[in-house]
């Protein structure tokens, strides 16, 4: 197997999704936050297309598949964004107790239907550019959801943060993406307030 490198996901220090899911992930991640200075990955044509050659070069990789060829233009920007925000928000329901939006829309997409030599349909991303990236990233969600996995990816609830994580937790209740970091930020922050409050009191 090819090197696998999700650059979003690994830039905050955190192991990838298993699989196909990891692209999804690592789109997600691909907004700027959670680090000082950290850029924002689809802020520019440039900058979009070479993240966008990795995620494809790793998923290649790690489902042992021809790699995609998918062309960014500099109008695909707003798409890719678009989209992006839609899965953060998805994934910011993820955490129990959490409201769940039914409103949420995901950018339109097609794909194509296709009979593999076993006989199985799968689909295909269709169109080109973030449309193609949509059409992808919804049948990888599709798949994911059917094997239980989706539910998984969740957005840290440090504010300041903001990484999409997979938790792997037996009963899949984590809220941060590292306990130590985050955690333990949030924890300071609470027995602070607490200790304020008595002191009010007082």
């Amino acid at each position: 197997m090819d090197r696998v490198l999700w650059p979003a996901t690994t830039d905050f220090a955190m192991d990838a999704a298993a699989g196909e899911l990891a692209f999804v992930q690592d789109l997600m991640n691909t907004a700027s936050g959670g680090k000082p200075n950290r850029a924002d990955l689809l802020a520019d044509l440039d900058s979009a297309r070479t993240w966008l050659d990795a995620s494809l070069d790793s998923l290649a990789a790690v489902t042992d598949s021809s790699r995609l060829t998918i062309e960014l233009s500099i109008d695909d920007l707003d798409g890719l964004r678009a989209l992006r925000a839609d899965l953060r928000h998805v994934a910011g329901a993820h955490h129990d107790g959490a409201t769940h939006d039914p409103g949420v829309p995901l950018q339109s997409a097609t794909a194509a239907l296709q009979l593999n030599s076993d006989g199985n349909v799968v689909l295909r991303p269709r169109g080109n550019g973030a449309r193609q990236v949509t059409s992808l990233v919804l049948s990888l969600i599709f798949r994911a959801q059917l094997a239980d996995t989706w539910r998984r990816i969740k957005l840290c609830r440090n504010p300041k943060c903001a990484a999409v994580f997979y938790d792997r937790s037996r009963n899949n209740s984590g809220v941060w993406h590292d306990v130590r970091v985050c955690g333990n930020a949030a924890n300071l922050r609470a027995s602070r307030a607490r200790r304020q409050a008595g002191a009010d009191r007082q």
